[in-house]
């Protein structure tokens, strides 16, 4: 049965603060989607220790109060929303428009681990809508209003999954749906970046490996023995990354060059394509 969409929104207004006589105090607004736990919620309590007031949107409403309550030197306000439906994208995606936000974390996921043949319909659908339908309309809503405010940044989060493809089988099991919305966000985000070129507002695609959160516990995986980096480190290199101005932030990859060296490779093949039919693909 496919989830009901939960909408709850309430916020908590940020404190006054004392200003000097003449003086004007910019905020900046941040929307973070998957907000509850893992890499989300490390999101939001940095954003909020910087001083960002908050956009906060999970599916898990008691969490989302809970964060709000514990966080009273900023404004926040809290939405519960399920991005697996259209509902749930069509609210979140309003505020992303109505408000002005200064950054965007499409960071919602799903832990669909299994090949094609095997993934349940309703749960592939899911996984499409969080992971591709969602940044998608969020990202769309939301840089009409950075592109002209000037400023801005998105960051969607991806995984190292998205460069698996060409991985044998005897190296990795297959994730075909997972590995293929991930790679959607590496494309989209480059792509999104150079149009955006100039415009003042940036886009990252971010790309951990493993990381230490309950998204594997929910799928039932126990990798409790397996090296992890933690959710706080994920989120002090998509920051850095985003000084540096990395489209692709690879948290775990120590030579960038390897990173520099795939994306070479890929113009290599756009640019040398041609309106001949390759000679490996004609008859002998």
């Amino acid at each position: 049965m496919r989830n009901t969409t939960r909408l709850h929104e309430s916020r908590t207004p940020a404190p006054a603060a004392g200003q000097g006589k003449g003086t004007a105090v910019m905020s900046t607004l941040a929307l973070v989607t998957g907000a509850t736990s893992g890499i989300g919620r490390a999101f939001a309590e940095r954003l909020a220790a910087l001083g960002h007031d908050l956009v906060i949107v999970g599916r898990r409403k008691e969490r989302l109060e809970e964060f709000a309550a514990s966080h009273p030197e900023v404004g926040v306000r809290t939405v519960a929303a399920d991005l697996s439906t259209d509902e749930g994208i069509d609210t979140v995606a309003e505020i992303c428009a109505a408000e002005p936000l200064t950054t965007l974390v499409n960071n919602a996921g799903v832990s669909h681990y299994m090949p094609l043949d095997e993934l349940p319909a309703g749960k592939a659908r899911e996984l499409v809508h969080v992971k591709v339908v969602a940044p998608t309309m969020l990202t769309r809503a939301a840089v009409a209003g950075m592109r002209e405010r000037g400023e801005g940044a998105v960051v969607n989060v991806a995984g190292m999954i998205a460069f698996s493809g060409p991985a044998p089988h005897s190296q990795m099991p297959r994730r075909a749906v997972y590995a293929g919305t991930l790679a959607h966000l590496v494309a989209m985000s480059q792509t999104l970046s150079a149009e955006l070129e100039g415009t003042g507002v940036a886009v990252q695609v971010l790309c951990p490996g493993v990381v230490a959160t309950e998204f594997h516990e929910r799928q039932g995986l126990d990798l409790s023995a397996v090296p992890r980096m933690s959710a706080d480190d994920v989120v002090t290199a998509s920051l850095r990354g985003l000084e540096l101005g990395e489209t692709v932030c690879a948290p775990g990859v120590e030579d960038a060059g390897l990173l520099d060296a795939v994306f070479r490779a890929e113009l290599a093949a756009f640019g040398g394509q041609s309106h001949r039919l390759a000679t490996r693909y004609r008859a002998a």
